[in-house]
């Protein structure tokens, strides 16, 4: 029989947990997983604090630590430190500017001083940058990648595959991913795998698939292609004029989709209507839902979509969608960038009251992977794995700086002889042409 599970401390290391962002709410969905499933006592250690209360509601058995009070008339925001830019928060990383010596100074003085955790997992590139170098020796460190690999600019994976061989473990939110940073970004000594994010059941009924709605949801961004779903609904709304697109979030796209919406004629047919949460009553609204992105890092509304009963719509891309959505079976991937596979798809499924219904509730029953009771089996057997494959975890770590040593070595001493006798031969030759082209004879 497998041994009792044994109750440990982990600590996540969040930006900020007083936000609203798909960080924090998978976070907290892990965390509270984890108290409850996996009877584990958890510490969400927030490096900034803008506000007095958290806007996702958190877990009462959740301790929460706040590092730096940001807010205007915050004791913090009068410490000298506060003003000077950070200098360990690398400055490759988006969110360096909100980052300062003081967050340096603190996460350092918690790492080093005050953690007692048995699991800190960071989750952003900037923190993982942090644990990898004040994180304790004695717990497992683990780093979450809520982007992709190739999410990250040149600079900032340069100074990631520094600091991460540090580390014990680099989860990633698909298996693709998972795979890029194996093939892209060695690690020796560090588990590199996938562990998809929690997605809790829907608190409402789903849907019934009888609504004439569409609905889309996420950050208006470039990224999102919220103008190729328009211009695809555009077509749709020419065959199905009783159907409406609903697009549920904010961003700086905004002013933008609302002029194209009214050029493209869709004014009553295409709402933005502004940032929801939580989104599952809306989606419990629609009959379908289209995601039309460039590039996901995972795909949280497309498994929110599906806990509603309602199947999807997709791009097939990188690197969430297709490890998510079992093409005609729960949904339907398209080709990235492609308007008119995208409103094909979409009218397929609103003319077949049959198959869209049937693919709503396969959605629904293969939605239950991401329940919270294997995910945190699934941590909880990374746990054991990393505390048992220390010893050779070092090793490889060991003989991996080693090989480089010696390689360096190698290449420092053919580099001087060769340089040696480079120059002589060099300046040999810089005298024979100042005089005769013809050497002389000896």
């Amino acid at each position: 029989m497998p041994g009792k599970a044994v109750r440990m401390k982990i600590v996540f290391l969040v930006h900020n947990v007083y936000a609203i962002g798909g960080t924090v709410r998978t976070t907290l969905n892990l965390a509270a997983a984890l108290v409850e499933h996996g009877g584990h006592e958890v510490e969400i250690v927030s490096l900034s604090r803008h506000r007095e209360t958290p806007r996702f509601p958190v877990d009462p058995r959740i301790g929460l630590v706040p590092l730096v009070d940001t807010r205007a008339d915050s004791a913090d925001s009068r410490q000298p430190a506060f003003a000077e830019p950070a200098r360990d928060f690398p400055d490759a990383e988006k969110r360096h500017k909100q980052y300062s010596l003081l967050h340096d100074e603190r996460m350092r003085a918690y790492l080093e001083e005050r953690c007692d955790a048995d699991v800190v997992i960071g989750t952003r590139p900037g923190i993982n940058v942090y644990l990898a170098k004040w994180g304790p020796k004695r717990a497992l460190r683990i780093a979450q990648e809520h982007l992709r690999h190739d999410a990250h600019t040149k600079k900032l994976r340069k100074v990631l595959a520094r600091h991460y061989r540090a580390l014990d473990a680099v989860v990633t939110m698909t298996r693709e991913d998972a795979g890029v940073y194996r093939a892209r970004m060695p690690l020796p000594g560090v588990e590199v795998l996938s562990v998809p994010n929690i997605v809790p059941p829907a608190a409402v009924p789903p849907s019934d698939g009888t609504s004439k709605v569409v609905a889309a949801a996420g950050r208006l961004a470039p990224g999102k292609r919220y103008d190729l779903l328009l211009e695809a609904f555009a077509a749709v709304a020419a065959k199905e004029p009783d159907w409406e697109l609903r697009i549920y979030g904010g961003g700086t796209q905004e002013d933008r989709l609302r002029d194209l919406v009214s050029g493209l004629g869709l004014t009553g047919r295409a709402r933005l209507m502004g940032a929801v949460s939580p989104i599952e009553p809306e989606f419990a609204r629609a009959s379908l839902v289209v995601s039309a992105s460039d590039a996901e890092s995972f795909g949280m509304t497309l498994v929110e979509a599906m806990r509603c009963g309602v199947p999807v719509v997709s791009t097939d891309a990188p690197l969430g969608p297709g490890e998510i959505v079992t093409h005609g079976l729960d949904g339907l991937l398209v080709p990235v960038g492609d308007a008119r596979a995208l409103a094909e798809a979409m009218v397929t499924l609103i003319e077949d009251d049959t198959a869209r219904k049937g693919m709503g509730a396969a959605a629904l029953a293969s939605a239950h992977r991401y329940d919270p009771e294997p995910i945190v089996a699934r941590y909880g057997l990374l746990f054991t794995q990393l505390r048992a494959s220390r010893r050779r975890r070092a090793w490889q770590r060991l003989r991996a700086r080693a090989a480089n040593w010696a390689h360096r070595k190698a290449r420092s001493v053919r580099a001087t002889r060769t340089g040696g006798r480079g120059g002589k031969h060099d300046d040999r030759r810089g005298r024979l042409t100042q005089g005769s082209t013809q050497p002389r004879t000896p």
